[in-house]
């Protein structure tokens, strides 16, 4: 039987921290080995037991959820993150996509999808994702102000390397732009199948599992930066 998953539950509130171990015992797989109430107490223990997934409140008091996810990610990019909150939240939404949480949910999340959530991300997935893809108006946004922020971080975003090819760094930016693959197909003078094949091989190298996060991975790093032009949403979709 392989390792189980190990969980930190990071929370103030005792009674729902116990209610999600109530909610995970019966998932043989998974394994909570610790709790904590506040976000310093959180960041020490994420060094002293090393979890695999750590499910973290966003509201904690003093150092709250977000910058812990922040703090934890950029100590151990592997560790996945589940931000919870009272209630569902398009700045939140945003600010856990930018701090690297790899799910983001209400807190009264049914116990079968929390020990899905819990699966998937331990497997490295961003289900993150569905949530941005479900309200287009927050794709929109998230998309608006990565391009923001890679164009104030231009000079560190160059140093990153980008593993993409020149040919896949410009698909994304037709993806960016809201190009349909018949549309990159006819603007890069390349066949519909060589569209798709460059996506699979960009999804693939960046780790991602849909074109949105593969976008939004991009302009995070300064990879691609274009603007987009009046009459046009941050998607690139062209409005009236």
């Amino acid at each position: 039987m392989s390792n189980p998953i190990r969980v930190l539950i990071v929370d103030d509130h005792p009674l729902f921290r116990q209610g999600i171990r109530w909610s995970l015992e019966d998932a043989r797989d998974i394994q909570v080995v610790g709790e904590a109430e506040n976000g310093q107490e959180a960041l020490k223990l994420t060094e002293r037991l090393n979890p695999d997934v750590v499910l973290v409140d966003v509201n904690l008091p003093g150092l709250n959820g977000l910058e812990v996810a922040r703090v934890i990610k950029r100590r151990d990019p592997r560790m996945g993150i589940i931000v919870l909150s009272v209630y569902e939240d398009d700045d939140q939404l945003f600010q856990a996509i930018k701090v690297g949480a790899a799910a983001y949910s209400s807190k009264d999340v049914n116990p079968e999808d929390l020990v899905r959530f819990i699966r998937e991300v331990a497997k490295g997935k961003y289900l993150i994702n569905e949530a941005v893809l479900a309200k287009p108006n927050v794709a929109s946004r998230v998309l608006h102000q990565f391009r923001e922020l890679a164009a104030t971080e231009e000079e560190q975003t160059a140093l990153l390397f980008a593993p993409l090819t020149s040919r896949e760094i410009e698909i994304l930016d037709c993806i960016a732009r809201g190009l349909s693959n018949k549309e990159i197909a006819t603007e890069l003078n390349i066949s519909g199948q060589t569209v798709k094949n460059h996506i699979t091989s960009i999804l693939s190298k960046l780790q991602v599992n849909d074109r949105t996060m593969a976008v939004i991975y991009a302009i995070q790093r300064g990879w691609i930066k274009m603007g987009y032009s009046a009459g046009e949403d941050a998607l690139g979709t062209r409005q009236g």
